[in-house]
């Protein structure tokens, strides 16, 4: 679709997308959901490439985008507001990380600090401290170091790849098969993949892939604001009712037992239609949290946000999003247009 990309880039060089967010949304609440910080391209890159959603150089025009566009805030100043305090500024963008990825401190912190915009990251807790991985990097690995170009995969059945975009592809779509399935299931999945591909997993792989509880540390003193992302990633629709209960209320108890702060924002693993109901959102309630976090296309309407502060609305960005698009998606142009149809 060159057409809609030659489109966008005149708009966003136009002004026209950053007047038409200025109309429409002055008092939207806009949510960034980032996961990594990296260059998926590098040499010896052997994790997920779909789950970075910008370079160091990308990430750092998306911010001073965000300093010149909007009036970046905290998660503090959202969950006042949102309980009746005072009111945000127009244009309030609140910058969100997921998973607790180690890049987030190297790459992300420091563009953010150089330009005083707050940040929040979500933690999965069990996935800090130590070799351990997530489960689509793992998979990852195993496709990046296999000299195979076809398997029998656990759950999908036969596949084949001659291409690297090829098996990107079935990568990703072995994973979103993965998604629908009971956790007990996919996790023993991902146990078959290295064997079914022929590779061992060597000890220290995942060293420092994700954060330690020192450099988590050094991210609280640094004014970064910390919520909880469960312990294991588990879609909490997927799950027996007492595991997402544990999930929840496990995640935060060990953020505030390390960290010694009070927790009270949560973001739902995957956070899309179907991976928060009714249920978790009562359950988030039952346990205190102030605020919960989606992946539903966002920006929110401010009185959205007021009346559903357990079901956030927040804006993913992928690596793919080129300046053009990454603008069009923080001003709110692909929603707004979605409730014009």
């Amino acid at each position: 679709m060159r057409w809609r990309r030659a489109l966008a880039l005149a708009a966003h060089r136009g002004g026209l997308l950053s007047a038409a967010g200025a109309l429409f949304g002055g008092r939207r609440l806009t949510v960034l959901a980032y996961h990594r910080v990296a260059d998926p391209h590098a040499a010896g890159f052997d994790t997920y490439r779909r789950n970075v959603s910008a370079t160091p150089e990308e990430f750092a025009r998306q911010m001073d985008y965000v300093a010149e566009h909007f009036h970046p805030v905290s998660l503090a100043q959202v969950a006042t507001a949102l309980e009746d305090g005072p009111r945000l500024p127009r244009r309030p963008l609140l910058v969100t990380f997921d998973d607790g990825y180690r890049d987030n401190f190297v790459a992300a912190l420091p563009v953010l600090r150089e330009r005083g915009i707050p940040m929040t990251v979500f933690l999965a807790t069990d996935f800090l401290g130590g070799e351990g991985a997530f489960p689509w990097d793992v998979a990852a690995w195993c496709f990046e170091n296999t000299s195979r170009r076809a398997a029998d995969l656990p759950v999908v059945g036969e596949r084949s790849w001659s291409t690297l975009q090829e098996r990107e592809r079935v990568l990703a779509s072995w994973l979103e098969a993965l998604k629908r399935l009971p956790d007990a299931v996919r996790e023993e999945a991902v146990s078959a993949l290295p064997g079914t591909l022929g590779v061992s997993v060597p000890p220290g792989a995942f060293q420092g892939l994700c954060l330690s509880w020192d450099e988590v540390r050094a991210m609280r003193a640094a004014g970064v604001e910390v919520g909880a992302h469960t312990e294991r990633h588990p879609i909490l629709t997927r799950i027996p009712a007492d595991r997402a209960r544990r999930e929840v209320v496990g995640s935060r108890q060990r953020l505030e037992d390390e960290l010694g702060i009070k927790v009270e924002a949560f973001a739902y693993p995957n956070g899309c239609r179907d991976d928060v109901d009714e249920a978790a959102v009562r359950l988030l309630d039952e346990a205190g949290y102030r605020l919960g976090f989606t992946l539903l296309p966002g920006p929110g309407r401010a009185a959205e946000a007021s009346r559903s502060p357990l079901m956030l609305r927040r804006v993913y960005i992928h690596h793919a999003d080129y300046a053009a698009r990454f603008a069009a998606k923080a001003q709110g142009i692909p929603r707004l247009l979605r409730a014009a149809r």
